[in-house]
């Protein structure tokens, strides 16, 4: 059994959010990767594309989501499924830090509409 605790959890921040991960394969995942993602307010992460399924779950705050030129406002208990190759950003224009949980299978990797890749290290 691998228990991570909250002492364990890895974290990265890029873009201006934080992420904190927890489940990816140097704390015993075999299959997913799981990070409570912090984005605070006034964010806005660029376009991208992801390689892998990601299932990103509001817990606490609101968001703007653009995915494939369609924009929606999401708000605690949505949950928006964001499928390969989908160009995909994600703003917070309110007041205070959102809060999400993220997951999806090992090897994610986003590229940037300027071509750059980035290798999510919280999701390898």
């Amino acid at each position: 059994m691998s228990v991570v605790h909250p002492s364990d959890a890895v974290v990265h921040e890029i873009h201006g959010a934080r992420f904190v991960s927890y489940a990816h394969p140097r704390t015993g995942s075999k299959e997913l990767c799981a990070w409570r993602g912090e984005i605070p307010a006034g964010t806005k992460a660029p376009l991208h594309t992801v390689n892998r399924e990601e299932i990103l779950h509001i817990l606490e705050g609101d968001l703007l989501i653009t995915l494939d030129g369609r924009t929606e406002r999401v708000g605690a208990g949505d949950t928006v499924i964001i499928n390969p190759g989908a160009a995909f950003g994600v703003e917070n224009p309110t007041d205070r830090t959102a809060v999400t949980w993220v997951t999806t299978s090992i090897g994610l990797e986003a590229e940037l509409a300027d071509g750059t890749r980035i290798v999510a290290p919280w999701a390898n």
